[in-house]
C-alpha cells in the first residue's frame, strides 16, 4: 500500500450499485491504496502522485461491470476513505 486508508465507509448509492452488480468494495479499495487511480486522466493521476507526497486528498475513479462510475476518496489526513457515486459528492 502506498498510504493508509483510515476508516472505510461507503454511501448508500455506492452500496446499492455494488449490490446490483454483485461486486465487492475491497478490490477497488485495494487498487486505490496501491496507487492504481483507475479511470482518471493523466493530469488527475499526476495530481494524486503530488498529493501522496504533500498530504492532500486522493481520488480514484472506477467503473463497475455495468458501467456505473464510482469514486474512492481518501481524506488528506488519511483518517477516512469513502466510496461513493459522483452524483453523491
Amino acid at each position: 500500500m502506498k498510504f493508509q486508508l483510515g476508516t472505510c465507509v461507503a454511501t448508500p448509492g455506492a452500496l446499492e450499485a455494488l449490490s446490483e452488480t454483485g461486486e465487492q468494495a475491497i478490490p477497488f479499495l485495494r487498487r486505490h491504496a496501491r496507487g492504481d487511480w483507475g479511470d482518471l486522466d493523466a493530469d488527475d493521476k499526476a495530481e494524486n502522485e503530488y498529493s501522496l507526497t504533500h498530504g492532500l486528498r486522493l481520488l480514484s475513479a472506477y467503473h463497475l461491470s455495468d458501467g456505473t462510475k464510482i469514486w474512492v476518496i481518501t481524506e488528506a489526513d488519511r483518517s477516512a476513505t469513502t466510496m461513493l457515486l459522483p452524483e453523491e459528492y
